[in-house]
């Protein structure tokens, strides 16, 4: 191998390398994404939770519950 198929060599190595670690940044950053979309969700849920208790808390104190 001479110094010109070495040289390409290492750049193909290198171009590689770069691109799966690009790869798992994507990854990484798609996990993250997931995550707090899935906390956003559950805190929606709790919130809605909580106001549907108020409401009927509200009712049952109005006596518009019965």
């Amino acid at each position: 191998m001479n110094n010109q198929q070495n040289a390409e060599f290492q750049v193909g190595q290198a171009k590689g390398q770069a691109e799966e670690k690009g790869n798992q940044l994507m990854d990484q950053a798609s996990n993250a994404a997931q995550a707090a979309k899935e906390s956003v969700q559950q805190a929606g849920q709790q919130i809605q939770e909580k106001a549907q208790q108020a409401t009927e808390a509200v009712k049952d104190a109005t006596g518009m519950n019965k």
